[in-house]
């Protein structure tokens, strides 16, 4: 079984694989064409016996309120996918079936498979749901899902608590399979499915230009929001991903010419990730002698000076920049973002355009001053809207989560980066020893 999630989400793939055993990825219908969706479902769906995709809040939600652009709909009918409508049905009997006649007529060309109702408070509830369909939808019940609080997973901001924080048990999963097993009229489902199709067109980089580069990437409980497609795709254009934890590591991995950081939850290990000390000032010597660094979200967060968390306590970070961020207890940005790289920088040349999606609860305590902004980014109209993306000498960090999918090419122009900076300087300390990092 595999599966994908619908949106810039980076939680939800994070329990699907834990469930699948596979590793999830993310469809985008806003971030990334239709060709590169169908690809992506088509040459990892074809390795399973079974593939789930997960929707985007409600079924027609995109990213306004005219368009589909971004929407599970939208996403199904590329894939030409049938929906399984979920219908939170607590407190609600009879109405569920408007709800659902609803959703029923508001798209003709959405094909689904059925409807299963959540949060029901018992058999007889249950009855007046499937009476209610019958008698005035054409989409057919496939069950209910009890109401079972045992099943409820922790949340905060920005979503579900991680599984890298949360890892389901092995009691949990099997508990949560039984009562789907139990509640859901699962052969009906499944015998509605049809064959993923073999047509796909498989994209090679070009190999008379690919360069290697060792490249540090954070990953732990503090960073863990990436896309999978980002790394496959760094990968595929030459990088050998090295992962090390920021929370744990004392030093860098050796030999590495580059650094990847992600987001996540850097204020919630804001004393952790300032005590050790020693990986902070490697990452900011790094960054010193020219080195290629990214960082989105979390991750720049953690390059920043430091961090002043909502009680106001100030926690020093790595300092590859000279401002500071501060939480807050609202949240100050969210939506997708097309970005217009404006000046040259470890992703490419002014110009080319990359898509990604912003969420986050902080902001910066001090102006970037005289620190160099990469990045115009555009709003969903394409209309000019602020400068962004913080640049000095090669340290790249912004708000934004970056989709590689948008712009592949960024991908190879930052490894590419990492090798000539790996090549040509001379260097030192156990930490960036390289390894054979040459053209190949």
């Amino acid at each position: 079984m595999c599966a994908f999630k619908v949106g810039p989400d980076f939680i939800d793939p994070g329990y699907h694989s834990r469930i699948s055993g596979n590793v999830s990825r993310n469809l985008d219908g806003w971030m990334l064409t239709e060709d590169y969706n169908r690809d992506t479902f088509r040459k990892y769906a074809r390795a399973s016996d079974l593939a789930v995709v997960e929707g985007v809040m409600g079924l027609f939600d995109g990213y306004d309120g005219r368009s589909e652009a971004g929407s599970t709909a939208q996403m199904a009918k590329w894939l030409k996918l049938p929906v399984l409508l979920v219908v939170d049905a607590r407190s609600m009997a009879r109405s569920a079936a408007a709800l659902v006649c609803g959703f029923e007529d508001f798209d003709q060309d959405v094909d689904f498979a059925g409807v299963v109702f959540n949060r029901i408070g018992s058999r007889t509830h249950l009855a007046y749901l499937r009476e209610a369909v019958a008698d005035r939808s054409r989409m057919h019940c496939l069950g209910g899902l009890p109401r079972e609080p045992l099943l409820s997973l922790p949340e905060r901001h920005l979503g579900l608590v991680t599984t890298d924080e949360n890892p389901l048990s092995s009691n949990y999963i099997d508990t949560l399979a039984d009562i789907v097993e139990n509640s859901l009229e699962l052969e009906a489902i499944l015998s509605g499915l049809s064959d993923v199709p073999d047509k796909q067109v498989e994209k090679h980089p070009d190999m008379d230009e690919l360069y290697t580069a060792r490249i540090g990437v954070a990953r732990d409980e503090a960073f863990c929001f990436y896309y999978q497609d980002n790394l496959d795709i760094l990968e595929s254009s030459g990088a050998e991903l090295v992962f090390f934890s920021p929370l744990r590591d004392k030093l860098l991995p050796q030999g590495i010419s580059g650094l990847y950081l992600g987001g996540g939850y850097p204020e919630l290990f804001a004393r952790r990730l300032s005590d050790n000390a020693s990986l902070r000032g490697e990452i900011k010597e790094l960054g010193e002698k020219g080195f290629p660094i990214y960082a989105e979200c979390g991750g720049f967060m953690f390059l920043c000076r430091g961090i002043q968390d909502t009680e106001g306590d100030f926690y020093p970070m790595a300092g590859a920049y000279p401002f500071a961020v501060r939480m807050l207890s609202r949240l100050k940005s969210l939506g997708y973002r097309e970005v217009c790289l404006a000046s040259r920088c470890p992703l490419g040349i002014p110009g080319q355009v990359i898509r990604g999606h912003e969420f986050h609860y902080s902001e910066m305590i001090e102006g970037p001053g005289d620190v160099q902004h990469a990045y115009r980014i555009m709003d969903r109209r394409g209309d000019d809207k602020y400068a962004e993306g913080f640049l000095v000498k090669n340290t790249l960090g912004s708000y934004v989560h970056l989709h590689f999918g948008s712009n592949p090419g960024v991908a190879k122009n930052f490894v590419r980066l990492c090798w000539e900076k790996g090549n040509a300087q001379e260097v030192r300390g156990d930490f960036l020893k390289l390894k054979s990092n040459k053209k190949r």
